[in-house]
């Protein structure tokens, strides 16, 4: 199995009971990079969003944000 790197995005918001462009407004993150890096639809992960996003919800855990998950490997 390979693995993936994914953005809990959703669940970020969900927690903290905001929506996606008020993450958006708070971390000075376009919505659309948002939305892109929470349904997987981005293939590289911009850090300097990943820093704005944690100092926006007050995070010091990266691990908060970002995570491994195994996908199956069909190459």
């Amino acid at each position: 199995m390979a693995k993936k790197v994914i953005v809990k995005i959703h669940a970020l918001i969900r927690q903290r009971e905001i929506s996606l462009r008020e993450l958006s407004r708070l971390s000075d993150v376009r919505h659309a990079a948002l939305s892109e890096l929470a349904t997987g639809k981005r293939a590289n992960i911009n850090f300097s969003h990943i820093e704005k996003i944690a100092d926006a919800l007050g995070i010091n855990d990266i691990r908060e944000i970002i995570d491994f998950v195994e996908v199956e490997d069909f190459e």
